[in-house]
């Protein structure tokens, strides 16, 4: 399973436009090659680096085994449809990369979860956390993409 973004490569550099600093747009994802047995897709956004530990930005669950992408915006509040987790910033929808100013580099993990359910047993006001959680107990493959910010 391999998950891209044409507004990034991996390891490199997020665009401004995808973050706090700009207009805080999802930005565009793309997977392919699912193993058998994948029934639905969660993608979860985290900074391991964030100073009091792991700082969840994002999570979609209950994405059908059919879905193939995530298109730019697609995390709004609003959402269109989409099932979002509650983030670390207490919204149920993305929050770009928003590093402290001078803390250096952090890296903004994108991984797409291939699950062997079609539906996680989450609560209305699940967080992200609770997602990565839950979608564990299903995982069939994982797949990370890498961006980078600093400020």
């Amino acid at each position: 399973m391999h998950l891209s973004s044409a507004a990034f490569a991996d390891g490199g550099a997020i665009p401004k436009v995808f973050t706090c600093d700009g207009e805080n747009l999802s930005p565009p994802l793309h997977w392919s090659d699912p193993p058998r047995g994948t029934r639905s897709f969660v993608l979860l956004c985290d900074d391991p680096d964030a100073p009091g530990g792991t700082w969840r930005h994002w999570a979609v669950y209950d994405l059908p085994a059919t879905s193939t992408n995530l298109p730019e915006g697609a995390g709004r509040r609003d959402g269109k449809g989409l099932r979002q987790a509650v983030n670390d910033f207490g919204e149920a929808a993305y929050r770009g990369p928003c590093p402290p100013h001078g803390h250096g580099p952090h890296h903004y993990r994108f991984r797409l979860l291939a699950l062997s359910t079609d539906h996680l047993d989450a609560r209305p006001e699940a967080s992200c956390r609770d997602i990565d959680r839950l979608a564990r107990e299903h995982l069939v493959a994982e797949s990370v993409l890498v961006a980078v910010y600093r400020r």
